[in-house]
């Protein structure tokens, strides 16, 4: 049984999410707070599996709130967010400070879609429940010499990155320590709304030395270069003239459950580039990226996971894992580490 905290100063939200979770025989709500204080109170005294908190609260909002649960009783917490520019910079603070996940809502009560909200609210509250933290761990392979890969400056064109719940402080972490004379060109697809995936890019073009676009249709795929895919589109890599790389930003295929799909990015990269192609699956629910997994190792690129003592959800990277489409599971640090090699060596002036 999963126990979860409802927080919102809404009555009409905490009503709705309650309604959701009744559906559910696996999910018991064991208390309802109004605003941050009685968050606080509630978090610490009722120890739930599972938070669900409101951004914009009276008397304590919920980062401050947030902080003080993940100092007093680090639990998870689910923000639940505007869909709006100011809503998606809260959510990216919460998610650095320590949320695992979020949910957008409508600001208007009349056209909040509590049925569209209520599948991903339990979708999520399942995985997120199921976490590393209270499964048993999973072997996982790791590189054959039980260490990291190693690369060289040039092998590859294009780093393609995938990633879902967990992903923007990982991204924070991974892209900021690559250095501006990086030899490949970076493109990510992280399950966001634009106006998310427009705030995690002005975010990392503070932090990185390389250069950060929120990637456009008929852009080109610079070398040292980072390009985000916009939330709510997919991104498809096209090979150009002269050895180059372009971006097609498309709603097609309709089909594809998340947008943008990370299965979508790696295939157009595999078809594109093949061998000169690597690929990274980070943290995520569910098994995007396993079919462009599927196809980048078939076209003779290289695909690496991260590992499951790191991953806040191991579903994405565990699934190109078991079907042995992986050449390594890594850690952050491990990521990173291979990702340096695929630097240029700096050069100094003689004297």
């Amino acid at each position: 049984m999963i126990r979860v905290l409802i927080v919102d100063d809404s009555a009409f939200m905490r009503r709705a999410i309650n309604r959701i979770y009744d559906e559910d025989p696996g999910i018991e709500v064991i208390g309802t707070a109004r605003d941050g204080l009685e968050a606080v109170e509630l978090a610490e005294r009722l120890e739930p599996d599972l938070i669900t908190l409101d951004i914009e609260m009276p008397k304590l909002d919920g980062l401050a709130a947030l902080e003080r649960i993940m100092k007093r009783c680090p639990t998870r917490v689910l923000m639940l967010s505007s869909l709006t520019s100011e809503g998606s910079h809260a959510t990216l603070r919460a998610l650095r400070l320590g949320a695992v996940d979020f949910l957008t809502k409508q600001h208007s009560r009349i056209s909040i879609g509590i049925s569209e909200l209520g599948n991903e609210l339990l979708a999520k509250t399942h995985a997120l429940a199921g976490s590393p933290a209270k499964r048993p761990s999973i072997p996982t392979p790791v590189a054959g010499d039980g260490g990291k890969p190693r690369f060289r400056p040039g092998q590859f064109d294009l780093v393609c990155i995938g990633a879902s719940t967990g992903g923007p402080p990982l991204l924070e972490r991974i892209l900021p320590a690559l250095p501006a004379d990086f030899s490949a060109a970076i493109i990510v697809a992280q399950h966001m709304p634009e106006l998310f995936t427009r705030s995690i890019t002005q975010r990392l073009a503070n932090l990185c030395a390389m250069p950060v676009h929120h990637a456009e249709d008929g852009m080109s795929v610079a070398n040292r270069q980072i390009h985000i895919a916009p939330g709510g589109h997919h991104l498809h890599v096209e090979k150009l003239a002269l050895a180059r790389y372009g971006i097609r930003i498309s709603d097609q295929p309709a089909s594809a459950p998340f947008r943008p799909s990370v299965d979508c990015l790696l295939s157009s990269a595999a078809h594109s580039a093949g061998r000169r192609a690597l690929g990274i699956v980070l943290t995520g629910i569910g098994e995007d990226g396993l079919q462009g997994g599927r196809v980048l190792f078939n076209a003779g690129g290289t695909l690496l996971a991260q590992d499951e003592r790191s991953s806040v959800v191991y579903g994405m990277p565990r699934a190109v894992t078991v079907h042995g489409l992986s050449a390594a599971s890594l850690s952050p640090d491990a990521l990173i580490e291979t990702l340096m090699t695929l630097a240029r060596p700096c050069t100094r002036a003689a004297g």
